[in-house]
């Protein structure tokens, strides 16, 4: 199998632009609130009436570096998707695909050919419980090969860091935003985690998804006997939080099914 190379200028060579697509899609939507310079926002804001948030008082979850934590979702990568069948098991007749590299930069790359598409993500995040690695996003190079592109950025959170909550979040909230454009309207995000940071977990997916998609917080034993070696309570348990991208496209199917657990 002969693979073409890629140059600079390719279209290939860069993820898509969402920023873009998001004022395309608002300029289909409310044409009026456009000028031959960009965004009116004195009509968009009276083009949406009332449901303007203007005060400083603002139910949710901030934190230092949200800003830039979202501008990293909307920051486009310079890279493409590169088969390695050498590599592959049954390359000719695979229908599975398992794909290596930082997993922001890959979020970032399947945007183009599969936004509004997958039914089903399941993810499994640090934990945050002090002793697992935060990796520190940098968007200023090209992707490259994972273990190149982390060597030496894989740091341990400690409890007694003063960005210990704030480390965890900055990761979480850009790779929370891809992932919801990747789902279709009637598609799932499930999202493993344990009590640490499960408050602040459902707060970011109710920024990103929104919280009338909640579909379940699922509680599942993680050990047959329960250990009983706590300071205080045992932690037997950790958590599977479950959104929809539309929880009102979900089938009845899968409701009753969900309702049951």
């Amino acid at each position: 199998m002969t693979i073409e190379p890629i140059e600079a200028d390719d279209p290939e060579s860069h993820s898509a632009d969402i920023v873009s697509a998001n004022i395309d899609t608002l300029r289909t939507i409310l044409p009026d609130a456009f000028t031959e310079d960009g965004v009116d926002f004195d009509v968009l804001r009276q083009l949406l009436g009332d449901d303007i948030a203007d005060s400083d008082e603002k139910y949710g979850l901030t934190w230092h570096g949200k800003r830039n934590a979202r501008k990293a979702a909307l920051t486009p990568s310079t890279g493409t998707l590169r088969p390695a069948p050498e590599d592959s098991l049954d390359w000719d007749t695979t229908g599975n695909l398992m794909i290596e590299g930082d997993n922001l930069e890959v979020l970032k790359l399947l945007q183009k050919s599969y936004s509004g598409r997958v039914k089903l993500i399941y993810i499994d995040p640090p934990y945050n419980t002090g002793n697992d690695f935060v990796y520190k996003d940098d968007f200023r190079n090209p992707i490259g090969h994972y273990l190149d592109v982390t060597q030496g950025r894989l740091t341990s959170n400690p409890e007694t860091s003063g960005r210990f909550h704030t480390d965890w979040l900055n990761m979480m909230y850009p790779r929370l935003m891809l992932a919801r454009n990747l789902l279709r309207d009637d598609g799932v995000l499930f999202v493993s985690i344990n009590g640490g940071e499960l408050a602040n977990l459902k707060l970011s997916l109710d920024a990103v998804i929104g919280a009338e998609n909640a579909v379940a917080t699922v509680t599942w034993l993680k050990r047959v006997s329960p250990a009983n070696d706590a300071k205080w309570f045992s932690s037997d348990h950790d958590y599977i939080v479950a959104y929809s991208r539309s929880k009102s496209s979900l089938s009845p199917e899968w409701k009753t099914s969900a309702s049951d657990v």
